[in-house]
């Protein structure tokens, strides 16, 4: 198996939770899921407006050797978002799944993005948004800060881990999953962690 990563997971069109559920399902048969967030709910920031809100979380994975490297681990992620019904229409706008690559073990910056080449790592906005570090945190509060949470001089001290940079930004906007959301969520990462055949499936590919 690969070095572990981050994943952020955001939808805003269709049914979210049975999306983030498959998502899940494609990612436990890619590696293993190692962990996961809580299910929270965000005001859609940026792009059109009237858009619904955002139901989020952020997922430690640990990917199968075959998806290893940051630009394999982004073609996976690409590949499971178009699966579920991804289309890129306009920037920002509302998406029936979202995957963004946040950070890995052992990986080395990378500062070039594209799809289907190698992501910028750590991501480049993840330091400014609430709806990513709330999730992270829970699951890898102690992860170093990413870089973009290094001030100018003059600034603030710099933050050391993800779940610092967490309360320094806050929670504007940000929001437990409704209950219902949650609960579904829950179930989902359960049933995921818990597979038997999935783990096999993992092994397999490592």
């Amino acid at each position: 198996m690969a070095p572990v990563a981050f994943v952020a997971l955001g939808a805003n069109l269709g049914e979210p939770t049975t999306t983030f559920a498959r998502a899940l399902t494609a990612l436990a048969e890619l590696g293993a899921v190692e962990a996961a967030s809580r299910a929270w709910t965000t005001a859609p920031v940026g792009g059109p407006p009237g858009q619904p809100d955002y139901l989020n979380a952020v997922v430690r994975w640990r990917p199968a050797q075959a998806w290893g490297t940051p630009a394999l681990a982004l073609t996976a992620l690409l590949a499971i978002e178009t699966g579920l019904g991804r289309q890129r229409r306009e920037r920002w706008g509302p998406r029936t799944l979202d995957l963004d690559l946040l950070d890995g073990a052992d990986w080395a910056p990378v500062r070039r993005r594209g799809f289907g080449r190698r992501p910028t790592l750590p991501h480049p906005r993840a330091a400014e948004r609430p709806f990513v570090l709330a999730p992270w945190a829970e699951v890898a509060p102690d992860w170093p800060a990413p870089t973009g949470a290094r001030p100018a001089a003059g600034a603030e001290p710099a933050v050391a881990t993800v779940a610092d940079l967490a309360r320094r930004v806050g929670r504007l906007g940000v929001r437990p999953a409704a209950p219902a959301e949650a609960e579904a969520w829950r179930a989902a990462v359960a049933a995921v962690l818990s597979d038997p055949a999935a783990e096999e499936a993992a092994a397999g590919r490592g």
